[in-house]
């Protein structure tokens, strides 16, 4: 394993550390997605697939806002500091990109089977949609530890992230909603396999820009 790697590593297992530590973080966005999901339930019982669908990525889009966007926000200047004198730029983004990319595949999984359990399930193609939810939900976790990072250095954090944030993740959900839709479907339309590989293409984009760019923050 390379010095880099190591740094990586050694970064994400920081970053497990707290959470561990900090479990109530985590328990209370399983808390939250639960009773939302028990909410839309006793509102609407078993939606059709439009609406179940449209409601799986409204869940994602807000546990994702809760779960990573204080990526950057709780780490304070002495001890960005301390981690500018141990590790790189890249290694670091690369450390925080990792664990809130599993973080939000493991809430994913979670929402995923609170949907099944309350709301029914509507998939022709649940394999196919399990795909588009993991990747789907690395994809937000991607763009918000992005986002976060920028916000972490304004003083208006919380501002910043919602104006930043709106024009970068409506496109990608907008993506989502129309990939996923389809596996409600009784059969897989042609061209799907080319839109799953602009999503990855969209998520591979924006780790590039968070690699490229970070350096900058970095600096500052």
């Amino acid at each position: 394993m390379s010095y880099s790697s190591k740094q990586i590593v050694a970064l994400f297992k920081k970053d497990v550390l707290l959470e561990t530590r900090q479990q109530h973080a985590f328990y209370g966005l399983l808390l939250y997605v639960a009773a939302t999901v028990f909410i839309i339930y006793l509102a609407t019982g078993e939606p059709e697939s439009e609406i179940w669908n449209a409601l799986f990525w409204i869940v994602q889009l807000f546990a994702a806002v809760n779960a990573v966007a204080k990526s950057f926000l709780q780490d304070s200047k002495g001890r960005m500091l301390y981690y500018y004198t141990i590790s790189g730029a890249v290694n670091y983004v690369l450390a925080k990109l990792l664990f809130n990319a599993i973080l939000m595949l493991m809430i994913s999984l979670l929402t995923l089977l609170i949907f099944l359990l309350l709301l029914g399930n509507p998939l022709n193609h649940f394999l196919q949609f399990v795909l588009i939810s993991f990747l789907g939900s690395t994809g937000l976790s991607f763009v918000f530890t992005f986002l976060a990072a920028i916000a972490a250095k304004a003083q208006q954090q919380a501002a910043l992230m919602a104006i930043m944030g709106f024009p970068v993740i409506v496109p990608q959900l907008l993506l989502l909603g129309k990939i996923s839709a389809i596996t409600f479907n009784d059969v897989i339309q042609a061209g799907w396999w080319q839109m799953v590989a602009v999503l990855v293409c969209l998520d591979i984009l924006i780790v590039a820009l968070a690699i490229i760019l970070f350096p900058f923050l970095w600096r500052d």
